[in-house]
């Protein structure tokens, strides 16, 4: 399973869980935002870490780019769609 799966099965289970919407969320808060939402991702069973979360925010991004003008200077930025963290939470609320 890719971490797109597990954070899309994350989703799933936090929108029929309450407790842990509110505790996924609630870490925009924490002082490592990332770190304790990988940590409350990973008690209910996913393997990313914060590092894979970034990493493929950024892989995103950049097929993004490369897909859109051939991937030059001219090609839109794109705001905050390399953040997986905060486009998942998004979605969440």
């Amino acid at each position: 399973m890719n971490i797109y799966d597990e954070l899309e099965n994350l989703k799933v289970r936090a929108r029929s869980n309450p407790e842990l919407a509110q505790a996924l969320l609630a870490t925009r808060e924490m002082k490592n935002p990332v770190s304790a939402f990988c940590r409350i991702a990973q008690e209910y069973g996913c393997t990313f870490s914060a590092m894979d979360l970034v990493s493929a925010g950024e892989d995103s991004y950049a097929a993004m780019r490369r897909s859109t003008n051939g991937g030059g200077e001219n090609s839109p930025l794109l705001q905050g769609e390399d953040d997986l963290y905060e486009m998942f939470l998004i979605e969440l609320t």
